[in-house]
């Protein structure tokens, strides 16, 4: 208020035009990077999961990219182990897609199945009729994250960071994982270009090629001097 209070005054009095709002330049957010996870972290985060169907929700969000409501809205039929993809049924946007059904992951989900055997969502929850719930999953994450041992903050959106990055890192253009993780602009996914560290460290340093002085001219370090 006290703010929008001086804008007018300043319009008014001392710029003697009229109140344009649309002339003042929106404050940017401030961008953060996301914390990625080493795939060793990932390895051991998810071996800390006890739950077969917490591990196996979780899982799937990583191998295939997902957004925790992607991976919570599965049903059974959406698993095409003939084409290897899994459906994404009104992802963000209300756009479908397929994405990536590794076949390690088809071999845990079948697993899975196997146990539970359910019948419509493929990870259903306490409710009859409904999948299991956001909030469940993300106490899972920081239960697990806790038993691995890990201090960087974990939860079902990181691991979608860390299938991005590993995608990249391993050499997989950003085009293909733009169209993996669902974006509508190339530019969101361009965002881990700079997390991506495999080109950062693959690359020499300028100050690696300059010519090393022969060992005989340094000179050592004086001592220092005494009181």
């Amino acid at each position: 208020m006290v703010a929008t209070s001086a804008l007018r005054f300043l319009y008014h009095v001392t710029l003697k035009r009229d109140w344009a709002i649309e002339e003042i330049a929106a404050s940017k957010r401030p961008r953060m990077l996301p914390v990625i996870l080493s795939p060793d972290e990932v390895m051991r985060f998810l071996e800390s999961i006890p739950s077969v169907k917490h591990r196996a929700i979780l899982m799937t969000a990583y191998a295939a990219g997902l957004r925790i409501s992607e991976a919570l809205s599965l049903r059974v039929c959406d698993i095409d182990s003939q084409r290897m993809v899994l459906r994404v049924a009104q992802g963000k946007g209300q756009v479908d897609r397929y994405v990536m059904l590794s076949s390690r992951l088809l071999e845990i989900l079948r697993s899975y199945w196997r146990i539970g055997r359910p019948q419509h969502w493929l990870f259903p929850g306490s409710v009859p009729g409904q999948h299991i719930t956001p909030g469940t999953v993300r106490r899972a994450c920081g239960d697990a994250r806790r038993r691995a041992g890990i201090t960087k903050p974990i939860t079902p959106h990181a691991l979608r960071h860390a299938f991005a990055t590993h995608l990249l890192e391993s050499g997989t253009d950003v085009r293909t994982i733009q169209l993996l993780l669902g974006h509508r602009n190339l530019a969101t996914t361009s965002r881990y270009l700079k997390v991506a560290t495999s080109t950062v460290c693959a690359t020499t340093s300028p100050f690696d090629r300059l010519p090393r002085p022969p060992a005989s001219t340094i000179s050592p370090e004086p001592p220092p001097a005494r009181d």
